[in-house]
């Protein structure tokens, strides 16, 4: 992803890499894009950028094949409302990468419906063809979500102050 006027934070940083390093360079970016970009109409276009066979993980999911992986972020979008990705830098070292990102979202009927954030990283490994075959996603789910739920949130809060040094 190259940085953008509008978000001097986001950066790209790559670790050049033999003669694929520009394709898997150009994969990283046009999934970058595409995840920014993401609607329940382009979802079916995650094929595009992943193996059949790429595994996903994330603290609640883990899941083989491109129809499994879709149904993840297709039930993000039945669960919350205006789901946006924000890509805040990348950094690739050969066909490994890390992005990391933000996950802007309302809780469906919450009342506001105030814009919550989600704040994660993802580890990927592509293919030569520069396709993900491996998409592992990292966030606390206790601080980013629990916290966040009303009656859950005052428990998790609580929990954490006791657990601090």
């Amino acid at each position: 992803m190259n940085p953008t006027a509008a978000d001097p934070s986001t950066r790209t940083t790559a670790v050049p890499d033999g003669p694929g390093a520009p394709m898997l360079r150009q994969a990283l970016a046009a999934l970058c894009e595409f995840f920014q970009t993401l609607t329940p109409s382009t979802l079916n276009g995650l094929g595009q950028h992943y193996a059949e066979g790429a595994t996903f993980k994330d603290p609640f999911n883990e899941v083989v094949g491109v129809p499994a992986i879709e149904a993840i972020f297709g039930a993000m979008f039945r669960q919350v409302d205006e789901p946006r990705f924000v890509v805040r830098s990348t950094l690739m070292d050969g066909s490994r990468a890390c992005i990391v990102w933000d996950l802007e979202f309302r809780f469906k009927g919450a009342q506001p419906a105030q814009m919550q954030r989600i704040h994660g990283a993802s580890w990927l490994e592509f293919d030569s063809s520069g396709k993900v075959v491996r998409h592992r996603d990292y966030w606390d789910a206790a601080e980013e979500l629990y916290e966040k739920i009303p009656v859950l949130g005052t428990l998790m809060r609580f929990l954490r102050r006791r657990l601090a040094h």
